[in-house]
Protein backbone atom coordinates (compact mmCIF):
# COMPACT_ATOMS: atom_id res chain seq x y z
CA UNK A 1 0.00 0.00 0.00
CA UNK A 2 2.94 2.41 0.35
CA UNK A 3 4.57 1.48 -3.10
CA UNK A 4 0.85 3.61 -4.02
CA UNK A 5 0.86 5.97 -1.78
CA UNK A 6 4.26 6.24 -3.31
CA UNK A 7 3.35 6.52 -7.07
CA UNK A 8 0.96 8.86 -6.64
CA UNK A 9 2.83 11.45 -4.23
CA UNK A 10 5.46 11.38 -7.10
CA UNK A 11 3.19 11.75 -10.02
CA UNK A 12 1.09 14.76 -8.55
CA UNK A 13 4.39 16.54 -7.31
CA UNK A 14 5.63 15.82 -11.04
CA UNK A 15 2.42 17.64 -12.20
CA UNK A 16 2.45 20.75 -9.49
CA UNK A 17 6.27 21.20 -10.37
CA UNK A 18 5.22 21.19 -14.08
CA UNK A 19 2.45 23.47 -13.86
CA UNK A 20 3.69 25.59 -10.74
CA UNK A 21 2.60 29.52 -11.78
CA UNK A 22 1.06 29.07 -15.23
CA UNK A 23 -1.92 26.60 -15.36
CA UNK A 24 -4.19 27.51 -13.33
CA UNK A 25 -4.02 31.18 -13.94
CA UNK A 26 -4.14 30.60 -16.94
CA UNK A 27 -6.97 28.11 -16.80
CA UNK A 28 -9.08 30.67 -14.60
CA UNK A 29 -8.19 33.46 -16.93
CA UNK A 30 -9.31 31.66 -19.75
CA UNK A 31 -12.59 29.93 -18.17
CA UNK A 32 -13.36 33.99 -17.64
CA UNK A 33 -12.86 35.11 -20.84
CA UNK A 34 -14.88 32.12 -22.55
CA UNK A 35 -18.04 32.47 -20.32
CA UNK A 36 -18.15 35.73 -19.12
CA UNK A 37 -16.14 38.44 -20.91
CA UNK A 38 -18.76 38.56 -23.88
CA UNK A 39 -21.48 38.29 -21.05
CA UNK A 40 -20.20 41.42 -19.32
CA UNK A 41 -19.02 43.34 -22.49
CA UNK A 42 -22.55 42.95 -24.25
CA UNK A 43 -24.62 43.83 -20.98
CA UNK A 44 -22.18 47.29 -20.96
CA UNK A 45 -23.32 47.54 -24.22
CA UNK A 46 -26.84 47.57 -23.41
CA UNK A 47 -26.33 50.46 -21.22
CA UNK A 48 -24.93 52.50 -23.49
CA UNK A 49 -26.42 55.05 -26.55
CA UNK A 50 -23.98 56.51 -28.79
CA UNK A 51 -21.46 57.95 -25.85
CA UNK A 52 -24.45 58.44 -23.40
CA UNK A 53 -26.25 56.52 -20.95
CA UNK A 54 -29.47 54.75 -23.03
CA UNK A 55 -32.91 54.52 -20.62
CA UNK A 56 -32.09 51.03 -20.70
CA UNK A 57 -29.55 51.32 -18.18
CA UNK A 58 -31.53 52.59 -15.44
CA UNK A 59 -34.07 49.99 -15.58
CA UNK A 60 -31.46 47.71 -15.10
CA UNK A 61 -29.72 48.92 -12.22
CA UNK A 62 -32.58 50.63 -10.69
CA UNK A 63 -35.62 48.76 -11.38
CA UNK A 64 -38.12 49.63 -9.02
CA UNK A 65 -37.21 54.06 -9.32
CA UNK A 66 -37.33 53.15 -13.09
CA UNK A 67 -40.67 52.10 -12.86
CA UNK A 68 -41.54 54.95 -10.57
CA UNK A 69 -40.56 57.33 -12.68
CA UNK A 70 -42.13 56.10 -15.84
CA UNK A 71 -39.10 54.61 -17.17
CA UNK A 72 -38.38 58.44 -17.88
CA UNK A 73 -34.11 58.72 -17.27
CA UNK A 74 -33.99 62.02 -16.66
CA UNK A 75 -36.14 61.92 -13.69
CA UNK A 76 -32.85 60.31 -12.19
CA UNK A 77 -30.08 62.46 -10.12
CA UNK A 78 -26.34 62.54 -10.05
CA UNK A 79 -26.00 60.24 -7.82
CA UNK A 80 -28.03 57.68 -10.05
CA UNK A 81 -25.99 58.50 -13.28
CA UNK A 82 -22.65 58.48 -11.44
CA UNK A 83 -23.91 54.53 -10.48
CA UNK A 84 -24.76 53.83 -13.99
CA UNK A 85 -21.95 55.28 -15.50
CA UNK A 86 -19.71 53.34 -13.10
CA UNK A 87 -21.77 50.22 -13.37
CA UNK A 88 -21.31 50.05 -17.37
CA UNK A 89 -17.79 50.96 -17.15
CA UNK A 90 -16.91 47.92 -14.28
CA UNK A 91 -18.71 45.82 -17.49
CA UNK A 92 -15.84 46.61 -19.80
CA UNK A 93 -12.92 47.65 -17.61
CA UNK A 94 -12.52 44.82 -15.05
CA UNK A 95 -13.36 41.96 -17.39
CA UNK A 96 -10.70 42.95 -19.65
CA UNK A 97 -8.15 43.69 -16.87
CA UNK A 98 -8.75 40.03 -15.98
CA UNK A 99 -8.21 38.64 -19.65
CA UNK A 100 -5.09 40.52 -19.54
CA UNK A 101 -3.76 39.80 -16.50
CA UNK A 102 -3.38 43.17 -15.55
CA UNK A 103 -4.06 44.51 -11.94
CA UNK A 104 -5.45 40.91 -11.65
CA UNK A 105 -6.15 40.69 -8.17
CA UNK A 106 -7.80 43.83 -7.87
CA UNK A 107 -9.80 43.10 -11.26
CA UNK A 108 -11.05 39.71 -9.54
CA UNK A 109 -11.92 41.12 -6.52
CA UNK A 110 -13.98 44.18 -8.05
CA UNK A 111 -15.49 41.44 -10.29
CA UNK A 112 -16.86 39.70 -6.91
CA UNK A 113 -18.22 42.80 -5.59
CA UNK A 114 -19.92 43.06 -9.03
CA UNK A 115 -21.48 39.95 -8.82
CA UNK A 116 -22.62 40.37 -5.72
CA UNK A 117 -24.07 43.92 -6.25
CA UNK A 118 -25.28 42.45 -9.26
CA UNK A 119 -27.20 39.58 -7.42
CA UNK A 120 -28.74 41.53 -5.33
CA UNK A 121 -29.99 43.57 -7.36
CA UNK A 122 -31.57 40.75 -9.55
CA UNK A 123 -33.13 39.33 -6.77
CA UNK A 124 -34.48 42.38 -4.61
CA UNK A 125 -34.52 45.00 -7.82
CA UNK A 126 -36.38 42.67 -10.26
CA UNK A 127 -38.03 40.30 -8.12
CA UNK A 128 -36.25 37.12 -8.96
CA UNK A 129 -37.78 34.11 -8.49
CA UNK A 130 -37.27 31.17 -6.23
CA UNK A 131 -36.73 29.03 -8.71
CA UNK A 132 -33.97 32.10 -10.40
CA UNK A 133 -32.30 32.32 -7.38
CA UNK A 134 -31.53 29.30 -6.25
CA UNK A 135 -30.65 27.34 -2.92
CA UNK A 136 -27.50 25.65 -1.88
CA UNK A 137 -27.72 21.81 -0.90
CA UNK A 138 -30.85 21.74 -2.95
CA UNK A 139 -30.22 18.97 -5.69
CA UNK A 140 -31.04 21.20 -8.30
CA UNK A 141 -27.69 22.32 -9.89
CA UNK A 142 -28.98 25.04 -12.67
CA UNK A 143 -29.91 28.22 -10.53
CA UNK A 144 -29.27 31.11 -12.33
CA UNK A 145 -28.38 33.41 -9.34
CA UNK A 146 -26.72 30.92 -6.41
CA UNK A 147 -25.57 28.40 -8.22
CA UNK A 148 -24.41 29.44 -11.29
CA UNK A 149 -22.57 32.34 -9.89
CA UNK A 150 -21.02 30.76 -6.81
CA UNK A 151 -18.73 29.16 -9.92
CA UNK A 152 -17.89 32.61 -11.09
CA UNK A 153 -16.78 33.79 -7.60
CA UNK A 154 -14.72 30.80 -7.06
CA UNK A 155 -12.80 31.33 -10.85
CA UNK A 156 -12.66 35.09 -9.46
CA UNK A 157 -11.61 34.22 -5.55
CA UNK A 158 -8.71 32.04 -6.89
CA UNK A 159 -7.23 34.95 -9.45
CA UNK A 160 -7.52 37.00 -6.01
CA UNK A 161 -5.25 34.41 -4.20
CA UNK A 162 -3.18 33.56 -6.83
CA UNK A 163 -2.88 36.28 -9.25
CA UNK A 164 -2.76 36.32 -13.27
CA UNK A 165 0.12 33.88 -13.42
CA UNK A 166 3.06 33.43 -15.63
CA UNK A 167 1.29 34.24 -18.68
CA UNK A 168 0.11 38.11 -17.28
CA UNK A 169 0.70 41.48 -17.80
CA UNK A 170 0.73 41.41 -14.27
CA UNK A 171 4.55 39.48 -14.78
CA UNK A 172 5.34 40.96 -17.60
CA UNK A 173 5.53 44.13 -16.00
CA UNK A 174 6.90 42.81 -12.91
CA UNK A 175 4.39 43.32 -10.84
CA UNK A 176 3.53 39.86 -8.47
Amino acid sequence: MSGLFSLHDRVFESVERATHGWLLPSAARLTFAAVLLVYYWNSAGTKLDGFGLSPNAYVQIFPQQAEAYGYDSSQFGLLATLIVWAGALAEFVLPALIVLGLFTRLAALGMIGFIIVQSLTDIYGHMADSSTIGAFFDGVENARILDLRAFWVFVLLYLVIKGGGLFSLDRLLGRR
